[in-house]
C-alpha cells in the first residue's frame, strides 16, 4: 500500500472564528473510506475518526443515500411531536440494556447535562431530600464544557476562567477505591465516570473501582452515570465499555458515532427515574430530529452487529501487539493504554514538560508524513481509527507513526 507523499501546505492561518482553539488548521475537503483529502489534493491515513465520531469512515453511498432521501421527507419536527425514526431509533437504544427510556440532545455535553439534571431530580424526589444534590467526578475526566459539566471536569484548564461553575460539584480520584469509600455517601445525587478516559490518558477503570461504584451507589441510592460518549456504540468492541471494567450504570450518556457525523446525542434512563420525570423538566428543540435518527438507525445497526464487534476487537489486539513492537524497539514509547480501537500509548522521556513538547512534535510530525492522530491527557498518543478500518491500513499507519516517531526522537 503506497504511502501518502509530497504534503504541501492547505493550513489556514488567523481564521475568522472564536479564538478557542488553534491558530492554524488544517483545510480538508472531502473522505474516502479511512482517507481524508484536503483542498491541496493531500492523503491522509485517518487515524483520529474525527475524535471517535466517524466510526464507518467517508465517503459513503449508504449514510449519503439515507441523508438524501429523508431531506426529502422531513427535517425538522421539534419534540412537539415525533417521527417514526426517533421511535425506532428510542426502541433499539433501551433495548441495549434496563432502560426505560432515552432523551435525544445533539452533543456529547448535552447528554451529560441532561443525565446531571435526572440524577438531581430523582435524588430530591425519591430521597425528598432537598440537601441530597452533590455530584461527584474523578481526576483527568472529561464530559463537556458547558456549565454544567464543566463543573464535573476537574481541569482547570478549561474552567478557571468561568468559575464559579455549578455548587456542589466534588473531585475524587480515579481507581482510588479508598478515596471513594471516604467521600461518597447519600449526600449525592450522581456519580459520572468514564469508563476509558478518552481526553484524560486512555485510562481504564479498574475493576476494583468498577465494584466499588456499583456498590456504594447502591447502598446509598445514589445515580451512577457512565459517560459512553468516546468509548460507546462498538469503539472497544462492546456497545459499552462498561462492560469492560464491570461498571453497572444507572444511566448511560452516547454522542460522538451515533449519527455518523451528524449531531445526535442520547442520554438512557432507567424506569426508576423517567416514572419521577414530569413534562417540560428537561427538553430540546433539534434533538431526535427524524434526519439524524434516521441515519442513527441503520448507523446502529452496522456498528452492534456481533462480527462486526468480534473484528474491532481483533483489529485492537492487533493495534496492540503493534503498539508493544514499538515499545520494544524505542525507550520513549511507554505504556499501552485503552481498548479496542481507543488505543494510544505514552510518550515517555523522564520527563513530563519534555513528554508534552514531543507527543505535540510526534503529532505534527505524523500529519507531515500523512497520518493524523490525536493526543489524550498530557504525553499519550490516541489512535482512534475508523472501525472499518483493514489490517493493511493499520500497517501503514504504524508505518508512519513510526517514521513520525524516529523523526521527533532520532536524530
Amino acid at each position: 500500500m503506497e504511502k501518502p507523499k509530497n504534503i504541501k501546505d492547505a493550513t489556514a492561518v488567523n481564521p475568522p472564528f472564536a479564538k478557542n482553539y488553534a491558530n492554524e488548521f488544517l483545510v480538508l475537503e472531502s473522505g474516502e473510506g479511512c482517507y481524508l483529502h484536503d483542498i491541496k489534493g493531500n492523503k491522509y491515513l485517518d487515524f483520529g475518526s474525527g475524535i471517535s465520531v466517524n466510526s464507518l469512515g467517508y465517503g459513503r453511498e449508504d449514510l449519503a443515500n439515507i441523508i438524501y432521501e429523508q431531506s426529502k421527507k422531513l427535517l425538522h419536527v421539534s419534540n412537539l411531536y415525533t417521527t417514526r425514526p426517533a421511535l425506532l431509533l428510542a426502541a433499539k437504544l433501551t433495548s441495549l440494556g434496563d432502560f426505560a427510556a432515552v432523551h435525544f440532545g445533539n452533543s456529547g455535553a448535552e447528554a451529560n447535562e441532561a443525565a446531571l439534571k435526572y440524577a438531581r431530580l430523582y435524588s430530591k424526589r425519591k430521597k425528598n431530600d432537598n440537601s441530597a444534590v452533590k455530584f461527584l467526578s474523578f481526576t483527568s475526566g472529561f464530559h463537556g464544557r458547558t456549565m454544567g459539566s464543566l463543573s464535573v471536569t476537574p481541569n482547570p484548564t478549561y474552567s478557571e476562567i468561568f468559575q464559579p461553575l455549578i455548587p456542589e460539584c466534588y473531585v475524587s480520584e480515579f481507581n482510588n477505591v479508598e478515596a471513594l469509600e471516604s467521600i461518597l455517601d447519600s449526600s449525592f445525587a450522581g456519580v459520572i465516570v468514564e469508563p476509558i478516559q478518552g481526553e484524560g490518558g486512555l485510562t481504564p477503570a479498574s475493576k476494583e473501582f468498577a465494584a466499588a461504584l456499583n456498590s456504594l451507589c447502591a447502598k446509598h441510592d445514589v445515580i451512577l452515570i457512565a459517560d459512553e460518549i468516546q468509548t460507546g456504540l462498538g469503539r472497544t468492541g462492546y456497545p459499552f465499555a462498561s462492560a469492560i471494567v464491570g461498571l453497572n450504570p444507572d444511566i448511560i450518556t452516547l454522542a460522538k458515532p451515533l449519527a455518523g457525523g451528524l449531531p445526535l446525542s442520547a442520554t438512557l434512563i432507567p424506569a426508576k427515574v423517567n416514572d419521577l420525570i414530569k413534562v417540560g423538566e428537561h427538553g430540546t428543540t433539534f434533538g431526535g430530529g427524524p434526519l439524524t435518527c434516521n441515519l442513527a438507525n441503520h448507523i446502529l445497526d452496522l456498528l452492534l452487529d456481533p462480527e462486526f464487534l468480534f473484528e474491532i476487537i481483533a483489529k485492537g489486539d492487533y493495534m496492540r501487539s503493534k503498539i508493544e513492537d514499538l515499545a520494544k524497539k524505542y525507550s520513549f514509547v511507554g505504556q499501552y493504554r485503552g481498548a479496542g480501537l481507543l488505543t494510544g500509548f505514552t510518550i515517555d522521556t523522564g520527563d513530563m514538560d519534555q513528554n508534552m513538547k514531543k507527543s505535540g512534535e510526534v503529532i505534527a510530525k505524523a500529519k507531515e508524513a500523512g497520518l493524523l492522530i490525536l493526543r489524550s491527557g498530557k504525553n499519550v498518543i490516541r489512535l482512534a481509527p475508523p472501525l472499518v478500518i483493514s489490517e493493511k491500513e493499520l500497517d501503514l499507519g504504524f508505518e508512519l507513526l513510526e517514521e513520525a516517531l524516529k523523526g521527533v526522537f532520532v536524530k
